[in-house]
């Protein structure tokens, strides 16, 4: 009964956003156009606005010509200056919070966040739950779960400004955010657990307990299945014990005893209905693995959803996901190069570059993601997250670009047949220096040699790379097979400091020595039972 009550309200509080949204999608330029506007005259007298004369900009182009697209490097001295405790140097609005980016690699990058960044990412967000429970009205009878990350060191800014969200209810904000706390079938308050395997016990038992389990809502699929993973591990005593309730527990023990995992999961949470997840680029695979093991489920995609901005949101009857048009202004770059164009200017099947201008005082700031666009719903652009077009690995002259490699992985393993349950491509600096794919597979090793040959050649239709290894600068991309890739990742993610349920895989690192944090499977055939190493 609590659970429809809440879901109920929360869902009445977010259908006029949708319906807003729909009215949107007829007139997308309009709609863009009052959002620069209105970002532009409430930010008019702060030091950004004025440099570029905010107050007398009258057009889209005119605001192009005035202000550059910038990528962080080039804002951080305005951001420095906020996090000091300055007013009014990106944004009039108070800056209530920096969250650290979750990116994989690279120095943090901290992206201001106000009231009205909030109201846009709530734009979005309110869209798609009225959406999702519109079309799928059994998850309002149930519970929830939305990731929760252990707890970092509680930080601030020189400034005393606190850095980072408490957890992913807090982009919903306000009374709602009570609302998905009522439903949440793992509260909040676990984050507050410093010890890491305390941490995910405590996660596990009280999705055992959810028996009314509707939807999973995480970002990285690969989060999702390590963590399910953990119930090899468990005690089994000890969780039914813990459980309290006789029922609960004798229905858990019967179905941690199931012959299959996909048995174990369908009798552990029989009414679960929908996960979401990423599900583009090189979340993919992990997703579509995660898809085999609840058949009884739908998967949504999570669209792209960047620390900085909103771009888009998936709708249960596309294949893509809509552009977020009433939450950022948006701009698109060609990815060959080229002016900059606007959300109802896109082309089916064209590639595109990211630039936002929000309400948290970054303005025509590349994201640096592509996108595709593969369709439109009305004149508002669907889209499919490509990669990072803005992460390239430099060792040797090499320039390679993760979107490239994470095209490269995708065919190369499509054409094999292949499916790894983890593969990612990085540099090792050693003697002779070369890329190595690491990569979880139980395919005989003539065939990863084979995908690593393929991988390589696929590698050099890009002019830099190809002229490193002409010169000898770089050895063809050597396989290295690892056991347990994607949870050693995730281990040496949070060593580095992430959350661990903002970690992404990628399908390119730029950083090295990652020959010394896989374990390597030096045998013919993966085998078939190896103990895992500590989470």
């Amino acid at each position: 009964m609590i659970c429809t009550l809440a879901n109920s309200l929360w869902l009445a509080g977010c259908a006029a956003e949708l319906l807003r949204f729909r009215r949107a999608v007829r007139h997308v330029a309009e709609e863009q156009e009052a959002i620069l506007h209105r970002i532009l005259s409430e930010n008019a007298d702060t030091e950004f606005g004025t440099e570029h004369g905010f107050s007398s900009i009258r057009s889209v182009a005119e605001y192009q010509s005035r202000v550059p697209l910038r990528n962080y490097d080039l804002y951080e001295p305005w951001i420095t200056q906020t996090a000091g405790g300055a007013r009014k140097t990106l944004t009039r609005e108070r800056v209530r919070l920096f969250e650290p980016t979750s990116g994989s690699s690279g120095a943090t990058k901290l992206i201001p966040y106000t009231a009205a960044l909030e109201r846009e990412f709530q734009r979005g967000i309110r869209a798609w739950i009225a959406d999702l429970y519109t079309n799928c009205p059994e998850l309002i009878g149930g519970q929830a779960y939305w990731s929760v990350s252990p707890r970092s060191v509680d930080l601030k800014t020189s400034g005393g400004i606190p850095i980072g969200f408490e957890d992913d209810t807090s982009y919903v904000g306000g009374w709602q955010k009570r609302l998905v706390n009522a439903v949440m079938a793992v509260p909040a308050s676990i984050r507050q657990i410093s010890d890491i395997d305390a941490f995910w016990y405590r996660t596990l038992l009280f999705l055992a307990r959810s028996r009314n389990l509707r939807l999973v809502s995480v970002w990285n699929p690969t989060y999702f299945s390590l963590l399910l993973d953990r119930l090899d591990e468990v005690d089994v005593e000890r969780l039914c014990n813990d459980l309290s309730d006789q029922r609960c527990s004798r229905e858990v023990r019967a179905a941690l005893c199931a012959r299959s995992p996909e048995e174990r999961y369908a009798r552990l949470w029989p009414r679960l209905k929908v996960i979401s997840c990423w599900s583009d680029a090189n979340a993919a695979g992990p997703a579509a693995r995660l898809a085999e093991l609840f058949p009884q489920c739908r998967m949504q995609g999570k669209g792209l959803i960047a620390t900085e901005a909103f771009v888009s949101f998936p709708l249960m009857n596309q294949e893509h996901a809509a552009l977020a048009i009433r939450s950022h202004f948006l701009e698109f770059v060609p990815a060959g190069g080229g002016v900059s164009l606007l959300a109802h200017q896109l082309d089916r099947g064209a590639q595109y570059t990211v630039a936002v201008t929000t309400g948290g005082g970054l303005y025509r700031y590349e994201l640096g993601d592509l996108v595709e666009v593969t369709g439109h719903l009305q004149g508002c652009p669907l889209v499919r997250f490509v990669g990072r077009q803005g992460y390239v690995s430099d060792w040797f002259g090499e320039k390679l670009n993760e979107a490239h490699v994470s095209n490269v992985l995708r065919e190369v393993f499509t054409a094999l047949r292949m499916a790894p349950s983890f593969s990612m491509l990085a540099c090792d600096t050693g003697t002779p220096p070369g890329y190595v794919l690491y990569v979880e597979s139980p395919e005989e090793f003539s065939r990863i040699h084979l995908a690593a040959e393929r991988i390589d050649a696929g590698l050099r239709t890009n002019f830099h790379y190809n002229y490193a290894r002409e010169l000898g600068q770089l050895a063809c991309v050597r396989p290295f097979r690892v056991l347990n890739g994607a949870r050693a990742y995730l281990n040496e993610s949070l060593r580095n400091g992430q959350k661990a349920g903002d970690v992404k895989g990628c399908a390119l690192d730029r950083r090295t020595g990652w020959s010394g944090i896989f374990r390597e499977v030096t045998q013919d055939k993966c085998p078939d039972s190896v103990p895992h190493t500590s989470f």
